[in-house]
């Protein structure tokens, strides 16, 4: 079976993470999200891919090659302009054109069945099946109008209070013949939700839907992001540990997973779900506490706590400092007895001098320095880097 994930955006609404990573390289539990997918699609049978490239798409081709290690078979195709979701895997019909395809996000995270969803699609006669669940609040998403047939009448992306007329959210995930190709022009920006969908109901053409059940987001935003990694975490199936492993006196209590030449030292309390990268070292009295990720190369120094937090590869954090519900971009330095409040967002190679606080939810652009006894109440850009957050 054939699967099209789409890596166009630049993910500014999850900036500034995404100065470094293109949205599915972001980490999750410490290897980029689009590889999750991947393995995912190779456990579902989806062995044939296609990844539509755009922004740093270079590096995301690197991270998977051909994708052998996998159990799957990867071609790319790079967008030169940005050509809207449907536009970008018209860019890649060749590769598809032969058989239906299921259609993906490069920032999904899911343990959704799509071998079933597939299945439903070949068993009906629909030119598109769509994936949808039902969610609290869908302004998000596009939104079905679907009959007891499976068949949908209604779809409108977006929608504002007045315009829910369903809380069946689609999931991004779409079942495709190869005859969607004849409905997408060539050389325009085209886009699934916005331009597709009308112009197939407005056609009387049949669009089924599907109600899915599992776990499901795109990692569209910060607060999406720490749900993914809670998700994954969640999942964990036991302990491992990989290589050599060096603690003193620590309580350790699992699940966990920790990588090659990881040092705990004394009276240290790690509680889990919790993943650790190689060559990270934890200091004497570190707390950390569940559903927190470690990248490779850390150092967490002495009396430090870490809460409900993702660190990428090469952060310090300082002595005495407070991580809680936080992100922390790769490189970045926080100093002695700081405070990272919840829903704060630190880009890399950041340094944060001793003594600060970072109230929550503000965010740090890369390669900013914060100077001692700072508080910081309002996200800090760098006008070296973009500084819009609207969008992919």
């Amino acid at each position: 079976m054939k699967a099209c994930i789409m890596c166009g955006g630049a993910g500014t609404r999850l900036r500034p993470l995404t100065f470094k990573h293109p949205k599915p390289s972001i980490p999750i539990l410490n290897k980029p999200s689009v590889r999750h997918l991947i393995e995912h699609l190779s456990r579902e049978g989806f062995n044939e891919i296609v990844m539509t490239l755009g922004y740093m798409g270079e590096r995301i081709e690197e991270q998977l090659g051909d994708g052998h290690i996998f159990g799957v078979h990867i071609e790319y195709v790079y967008e030169k302009e940005k050509m809207g979701t449907a536009g970008g895997v018209k860019n890649a019909e060749e590769y598809l054109k032969n058989e239906p395809f299921i259609v993906l996000g490069g920032d999904h995270v899911l343990n959704l069945d799509l071998r079933e969803m597939y299945r439903f699609h070949e068993t009906n006669d629909a030119i598109v099946t769509i994936g949808l669940l039902s969610i609290d609040d869908p302004r998000e998403f596009g939104i079905a109008d679907m009959d007891i047939n499976n068949r949908i009448h209604r779809f409108l992306e977006k929608p504002k209070s007045g315009q829910i007329f369903s809380n069946l959210a689609s999931t991004g995930i779409y079942i495709c013949d190869p005859e969607i190709f004849d409905w997408i022009p060539e050389n325009k920006k085209y886009d699934f939700a916005k331009d597709l969908f009308p112009s197939l109901l407005a056609a009387d053409e049949k669009i089924n839907g599907m109600l899915v059940r599992g776990k499901w987001t795109d990692v569209g935003s910060s607060a999406a992001y720490r749900q993914a990694q809670r998700w994954m975490l969640d999942a964990l199936p036991g302990t491992t540990i990989e290589g050599n492993f060096t603690t003193r006196n620590a309580r350790i209590r699992g699940p966990l997973s920790i990588g090659n030449n990881v040092c705990i030292g004394s009276n240290s309390s790690l509680v889990g779900p919790i993943v650790i990268g190689e060559n990270t070292v934890i200091g004497d009295n570190v707390l950390v506490g569940p559903y927190s990720v470690i990248g490779a190369n850390c150092t967490i120094d002495d009396n430090a706590k870490i809460l409900s937090s993702y660190l990428f590869d090469y952060v310090s954090i300082g002595k005495g400092s407070n991580i809680s519900g936080s992100v922390v971009a790769d490189e970045t330095a926080v100093g002695e007895k700081c405070s990272l409040e919840n829903g704060t967002v630190i880009g890399h190679r950041v340094t944060i001098g001793d003594n600060s606080t970072i109230h929550s939810g503000v965010k740090i652009w890369p390669e900013v320095i914060i100077d001692n006894d700072s508080s910081i109440e309002e996200t800090i850009v760098n006008l070296n880097y973009d500084t819009s957050q609207e969008g992919s």
